[in-house]
């Protein structure tokens, strides 16, 4: 069974975390929406060139609303709103801006589609904690 993701926050996390499934052999995992914002271009560009990973070894493809690692387009959104999102189709939303990193705000996303929320900083008000 594949568990498709979502990324919610295109910072150093959010891209490591891409690249990294990107690179794996992992055919179980892949990631359908990520959420960024500034231009789609500008933040492939970071994931290519990352100052302290080194260069991301796979092609990075840009297409409208779309970034594709070679794994299949995903679609890439741009709000600083979680209510305006549509995360359906996403078995997990790993939320990485650092902004809701609280059970109650992160589970806009969820009401937004999702069916869970791993939320990638220490966080307050949620079922577990993972460290």
């Amino acid at each position: 069974m594949t568990v498709t993701l979502g990324i919610n926050g295109f910072g150093r996390i959010g891209r490591s975390t891409l690249a990294h499934i990107a690179e794996s052999a992992r055919n179980d995992v892949q990631v359908v929406k990520i959420n960024a914002t500034g231009p789609i271009e500008t933040n492939a560009h970071l994931l290519r060139y990352d100052s302290v990973h080194g260069r991301f070894s796979g092609q990075v493809t840009v297409n409208d609303n779309t970034l594709d690692l070679g794994r299949g387009a995903m679609q890439v959104m741009s709000s600083y709103r979680p209510e305006d999102l549509d995360w359906s189709g996403c078995d997990v939303v790993l939320e990485c801006t650092g902004k809701f990193n609280d059970g109650k705000k992160s589970s806009v996303h969820m009401q937004q589609g999702a069916k869970s929320v791993l939320i990638s900083a220490p966080a307050k008000n949620v079922d577990k904690t993972i460290v």
